[in-house]
């Protein structure tokens, strides 16, 4: 199947290159999707600008040298010099029928050599649940790696487990003062806020106990047994945990995916070490700091990136340097995602500008940034519970799968089938609520509008996708056995098909600008397509055999295409809502 975008691109590419010169073959043609028309090209206008020509004048004569009659209806020039294109209808349906036959759509072939991906996302913390904050972290960073993974990356999934720190000392000293039976039976529930409130409550209360964790603190980083038998108690309580919450969000990190702090210790000294000898720390009050160019405190003095403390302690910062040279030089990673909050768009700077400093980073090895917004309640604030704290994520989805039950409850007589349907339907309206934003925008928690059956929502899209399956319960048939050749006679067939062909352009979207929501902005305008189709062109009921055959065949096209788009994103799909 070819995009039309990229079919357009290049033609116009070879329009500019006779019309201009071989030198205009590179130029953008800025081929987007028009309400004038199905594509227009806009390149004629800074490219007027450049030539010291009237855009319209350079749009003519472009069109004047562009080939595209396979593809579309003679192009036409309009305003200060927009080309629009309108595709042929027989071409539209070549290429959807063309998709039919695809293993995999709009994927191409696997990428050869493949691009090595870190995504670093999720932020788990050993000894403390997740919360609201981590909802956003984790299911836009599990739906960047699906895309790319799908697209033929070689995808590292990496979520840097906090698993070390000056705090351990403190919950390893309350463990052993309670015991081993307590301190189980309350993890082992999830429950570790409470277990983390009961230690701090000790610590600042009682100052024997604060003197016996912070020593407790150099036995664990000295490798004590003892000390080293709880840390590992409380690690592994943690992973039951995670696994337990991961598995129930249809979140693909696993054990194996785990990147801890504690595994880089053994390398700081020696990260701290090359940074100093190739000049880009130095010694500053007792401590090594890196001071990246660009960053200043609030007097103007530059700002330090702090990597060994003046008493010999490593900080988070070391790690993040240690994190990224690793995933360089020992993964081979060329790309590295790191899909966390807009608190840490500072420090995440200067950890990149350091490593650029290093030589860790080149133009052939980039970091980014994801940015995540936050989750508030309706007054736009963080979304906390009446005691001050964040919500927790397990309480959020509970939630979410409850209301779901109750909005369902009345279409299910078989409690068993009434709750399978309502954790698929509950937590996928949680988790496309989420995707379905730009993710650096925050937007306000309302199960109301994220369980409607209308509008841009999770149910919409999956109850889209079971009318589709009850078109073919009804026939008799099986999607995968209807094939026959796509034929477009009307106009919401049209607009279809059309949809269709823009999947892998979404997809690509994704991929490049790590930013699900296009995904998302797909897969539900493709749904309200299909509606329109639905109500305007009979399928069971079509006049004729072909017609029949062809609406079946895009029928099961958009349903192959929503679920491929919904299980990239990590939305379940019941067979049934």
């Amino acid at each position: 199947m070819a995009d039309p975008q990229q079919v357009l691109a290049q033609r116009v590419r070879d329009a500019l290159a006779a019309a201009f010169g071989p030198g205009h073959a590179g130029d953008d043609p800025v081929i987007r999707p028009s309400q004038f028309a199905d594509y227009q090209a806009n390149v004629a206008l800074p490219l007027g600008k450049q030539l010291g020509r009237p855009p319209r004048e350079v749009g003519a004569e472009i069109v004047r040298r562009i080939d595209v009659s396979d593809v579309s209806e003679p192009p036409e020039v309009s305003g200060l010099g927009f080309i629009n294109f309108r595709l042929r209808d027989d071409w539209i349906a070549g290429q959807a029928t063309g998709l039919l036959g695809e293993p995999r759509l709009g994927a191409g072939e696997p990428l050869v050599p493949a691009e090595t991906v870190v995504v670093d996302y999720s932020g788990p913390n050993v000894a403390k649940e997740l919360h609201v904050g981590h909802l956003r972290a984790t299911v836009v960073g599990d739906a960047i790696v699906r895309v790319l993974e799908y697209l033929g990356y070689d995808v590292v999934r990496a979520a840097h487990l906090g698993d070390w720190g000056t705090q351990f000392g403190m919950l390893i000293e309350y463990a052993l003062e309670v015991g081993d039976d307590v301190t189980q039976e309350q993890l082992s529930t999830g429950e570790f806020t409470g277990f983390y409130q009961a230690a701090r409550a000790k610590f600042d209360g009682d100052p024997a106990f604060a003197e016996r964790a912070r020593r407790r603190v150099v036995s664990l980083q000295g490798s004590d047994p003892e000390s080293l038998r709880v840390w590992r108690m409380l690690v592994e309580d943690s992973m039951v945990y995670l696994r337990r919450l991961y598995a129930r969000l249809d979140v693909t990190l696993t054990d194996a995916d785990m990147d801890p702090e504690s595994s880089y210790n053994a390398v700081l000294a020696d990260v701290c070490d090359e940074l100093e000898a190739l000049g880009v720390a130095v010694i500053s009050d007792g401590a090594l700091c890196a001071f990246p160019p660009g960053f200043t405190t609030r007097d103007g003095r530059p700002l330090p990136l702090i990597l060994r403390k003046s008493d010999g302690g490593y900080g988070y910062a070391t790690t993040d340097m240690a994190a990224i040279r690793h995933r360089i030089r020992d993964l081979g990673a060329t790309r590295i995602i790191y899909v966390v909050g807009s608190d840490q768009i500072q420090h995440l700077a200067m950890v990149f500008a350091t490593a650029r400093q290093a030589g860790w980073l080149t133009d052939k090895v980039r970091a980014e940034h994801a940015v995540i917004g936050l989750v508030t309640g309706a007054d736009g604030q963080r979304l906390k519970t009446r005691s001050g704290e964040q919500v927790k994520l397990i309480t959020l989805v509970d939630e979410a799968v409850q209301r779901a039950g109750e909005v369902i409850a009345d279409r299910y007589d078989d409690p068993v089938e009434r709750h399978r349907i309502a954790e698929a339907v509950g937590i996928g309206a949680l988790k496309y609520a989420d995707l379905s934003v730009a993710r650096n925008s925050s937007y306000a928690l309302d199960f109301d509008r994220m369980l409607a059956l209308t509008g841009n929502t999770g149910p919409y899209l999956q109850y889209a996708t079971t009318r589709i399956r009850s078109i073919f319960r009804r026939a008799g048939l099986d999607p995968d056995s209807a094939t026959a050749p796509i034929r477009v006679t009307e106009d919401a067939e049209r607009a279809l098909s059309l949809r269709l062909l823009g999947f892998a352009a979404a997809v690509q979207q994704v991929a490049d600008a790590a930013e699900p929501h296009r995904l998302s902005l797909y897969v539900f305008e493709l749904a309200s397509a299909f509606t329109t189709f639905y109500e305007k062109c009979p399928v069971l009921q079509a006049e004729g055999e072909a017609v029949r055959n062809s609406r079946l065949a895009l029928s099961a096209l958009t349903l192959r295409t929503l679920l491929t788009g919904l299980c990239l994103l990590g939305v379940p799909v019941p067979d049934r809502m």
